[in-house]
């Protein structure tokens, strides 16, 4: 038996040509244009067939008669028993026009074609959205009483099924296939579609909160999926059945879910936070359609509407189907299959493949390089305060990426001995002495890196002074928060602002500033330095708005506690859990490579949030922590630092609590 199939090479086109090929006896003839030419092989590998069985067919499907040649038409002419269109454009942000000149005009191509060879049989697979947005139960009967064709995907979809309906002395079956995922069995799917638009929403909240924190969604209306197998064994099932001509099949799940729950199940798949209540969308239809047209008009609006569709991946059109009207019944085609073994799997049985073929394939982030090297390498990255601790390492993991690292301090001899130790490790940095506490200094640096670099394109803030010391040690102690502020918040603006003009010429720069995890827990004992890191904080924040539309970027790393030269004064801490130069270097690499707005730890996040949401219970827990810990003896003015002594209490409390500042 012969076919002919349009789409051939398409998700679903593809499958069902290995499908019909597995018939005794069939040949298939395929429509593929002829720049694709090179694919016949690999598509012939594919279905296990040779040339005399899977025939390609060059033309075009916008073209008159396909764009068929006269010869090939004649030869098939008689021949072809069952003829599927398939070849369409299923991608809701296609523009109008093309979706007008394929799914419409490319279909009444087909139909022209298909009388011209005269083709026993004409199966259209249209879809669901030829109902259009329709309010209730559409039956497989129904066409005329579909409405609400505001977008074209459903327009169009609903125009080439016309066409067919229309064909004269051209016997025709239409199937609408329901939203198409993946293999049910093995979770193949080629593109992002459907459904895999919210994968990344999924992941993003997976990343943030525990698997045990209930979360919010949207009720949504029904949605209904069906994976690419069933979809396949079902037209090729029933479009073999007799007294099938003038009908409509609904390949659908006959239970349908709601877009909530259908979140839900792929929030359990990824391991992420399950949904624990549900809002009904609904509940926005209060807000006249142009009251809502008129606020995202509004420039703000769009621009921050655009960044989060963007970044989530979800196309423009996406939200105006979460109210999705319209379930589907399927009782027609249920009827043809019964017997046969073929039905539609739940969802919740192959969630998880679907989930995890996309994380292992079509996650667009695997196709990003998140290198280090592949973001700085070539690049000019400055880190100041680079002669130890986190500075050091953090300088030496930009060199190994081929940066071309600068580092600054204070003290030339540590620049010296930081020079030597990278060039034992095979690559180099360029050093300069500079006192970031001394604004002329500042400026002497500055504007040194502009003659000799041209700028920096990445700025690690990273030299700091802290202070251990309570409040009411230091009433006699002023100069402990001049001295502090003078480094940590004018020094870094210094060189920042110094540098900023070079990078908004080149409308590229990322700066990375070195905050606290005590500017979140608002730690005791800290106030000289808490108070200098979140005035940078708070300067960054205003700096961000400013420079969002010049490609200039911003991240604030809030670190906690670091064994690093800063805190061995304090033998307080030699005990205490703390990250390493080299964990902490980790988390200024990703704040280059990923360049996010914060990196807090969980602990941190916490504390900001207690602070915010009971400051009263924040401040007992604080104050309780201040107590249980003493003052360093330097702190309070002994000459000699003696071992302090802890309760069981306050070492549970350092273990518990790592990272805190106390």
């Amino acid at each position: 038996m012969h076919y002919f199939v349009t789409g051939a090479t398409g998700f679903i086109g593809r499958r069902l040509v290995k499908k019909l090929l597995e018939r005794e006896g069939a040949v298939v003839h395929f429509l593929v244009r002829p720049d694709s030419a090179a694919k016949v092989e690999a598509l012939r590998e594919g279905w296990g067939a040779g040339a005399a069985r899977a025939v390609p067919v060059f033309g075009d499907l916008t073209q008159e008669n396909l764009g068929v040649a006269a010869e090939d038409l004649a030869q098939l002419r008689g021949v072809v028993r069952h003829f599927y269109h398939l070849a369409a454009v299923y991608d809701l942000g296609a523009d109008a026009q093309t979706q007008l000149q394929v799914n419409v005009d490319g279909t009444r191509n087909a139909v022209e074609f298909a009388q011209a060879i005269a083709a026993g049989h004409f199966h259209h697979v249209s879809s669901i959205a030829a109902a259009g947005l329709y309010e209730g139960v559409f039956r497989e009967d129904m066409f005329e009483e579909a409405e609400n064709f505001d977008h074209p995907y459903f327009l169009t979809k609903h125009e080439s099924e016309k066409v067919v309906r229309g064909a004269w002395g051209l016997p025709w079956t239409v199937y609408r296939p329901a939203m198409v995922v993946g293999d049910s069995r093995t979770g193949e799917m080629d593109k992002i579609d459907g459904p895999y638009y919210f994968f990344k929403l999924i992941q993003r909240m997976r990343q943030v909160l525990p698997p045990w924190m209930p979360s919010i969604g949207i009720e949504g209306g029904r949605i209904n999926i069906v994976p690419v197998d069933y979809v396949v064994d079902a037209l090729d099932h029933i479009s073999h059945q007799d007294a099938i001509g003038g009908r409509c099949f609904h390949l659908v799940d006959p239970h349908g879910l709601r877009v909530g729950d259908v979140l839900d199940i792929f929030s359990r798949a990824a391991h992420a936070p399950r949904i624990g209540l549900f809002v009904n969308a609904a509940l926005l239809g209060f807000i006249p359609r142009g009251i809502r047209k008129s606020l995202l008009a509004l420039a703000p609006l769009r621009r921050i509407r655009a960044a989060v569709m963007k970044d989530l991946g979800l196309p423009d059109d996406i939200l105006e189907f979460v109210n999705y009207p319209t379930r589907f019944d399927d009782r027609e085609a249920r009827a043809l299959l019964k017997g046969s073994g073929i039905a539609c799997p739940d969802l919740k049985d192959y969630a998880w493949r679907l989930w995890d073929y996309w994380e292992r394939h079509l996650d667009p982030e695997l196709h990003t390089d998140r290198t280090l090297r592949g973001t700085v390498a070539g690049k000019v990255v400055l880190v100041t305060g680079g002669s130890s601790g986190i500075g050091l390492a953090a300088a030496h993991r930009f060199a190994e990426a081929g940066a071309t690292t600068i580092i600054c301090g204070r003290d030339p001899g540590k620049l010296d001995e930081a020079c030597a130790q990278a060039q034992a490790r095979g690559h180099a940095f360029i050093a300069y002495p500079a006192d970031l506490a001394d604004m002329a200094d500042c400026e002497r640096l500055v504007q040194l890196l502009l003659e000799k670099h041209g700028g920096v394109d990445f700025l690690i803030n990273n030299a700091g002074r802290s202070i251990r010391r309570a409040i009411e040690a230091s009433y006699d102690r002023f100069h402990d928060f001049e001295r502090t502020m003078q480094l940590n918040y004018f020094g870094a603006l210094r060189i920042t602002m110094g540098l900023l003009p070079s990078m908004a010429a080149r409308r590229g720069g990322h700066v990375v500033n070195i905050s606290s995890i005590g500017v979140l827990t608002n730690a005791p004992r800290f106030s000289a330095y808490v108070a200098s890191k979140a005035a940078l904080d708070a300067w960054t924040r205003c700096a961000a708005s400013e420079f969002q539309d010049q490609g200039i970027t911003f991240t604030t790393i809030h670190m906690p506690l670091v064994r690093t030269p800063m805190i061995a004064p304090t033998s307080l801490y030699n005990n205490v859990p703390t990250l390493s130069p080299e964990e902490a270097a980790e988390l200024v690499a990703r704040a280059c490579v990923e360049k996010p707005v914060r990196i807090a730890t969980r602990l941190g996040t916490f504390g900001e949030v207690l602070h915010a949401l009971l400051p009263r219970v924040a401040q007992i827990g604080m104050n309780t922590t201040f107590r249980m810990f003493p003052d360093s003896a330097a702190a309070a003015g002994a000459r000699e630092a003696g071992k302090p002594q802890l309760s069981a209490e306050a070492v549970a409390v350092q273990q518990m609590l790592r990272g805190l500042h106390f």
